[in-house]
């Protein structure tokens, strides 16, 4: 069964290679949607697939890679989009 959430996270999350750090992780676990730098400092994720695959997804999300630091994810679940087929980084 497929799940859709949208991701905000917060912390030190711009300008520490976070976007890449999430796209290898979607990738390396075969989830798709996109990533996002927000004018406002966060870092917007869009992601769909298994819910399993989504809970390991984002357990990596909360540890971010080294020079990162994650103080808080809002998770929103939505509703699946077929159409999307790969996981982007958006600028």
């Amino acid at each position: 069964m497929t799940k859709r959430v949208q991701v905000t996270v917060y912390g030190l999350v711009q300008g520490v290679g976070f976007r890449m750090f999430v796209h290898r992780s979607a990738t390396r676990l075969g989830l798709k949607g996109w990533v996002k730098n927000m004018q406002d400092g966060t870092v917007r994720i869009d992601v769909q697939g298994s819910a399993g695959l989504i809970e390991k997804f984002l357990k990596d999300v909360r540890l971010g890679p080294p020079a990162s630091k994650v103080t808080t994810l809002a998770v929103l679940d939505k509703q699946p989009d077929p159409s999307i087929k790969a996981f982007t980084v958006l600028s």
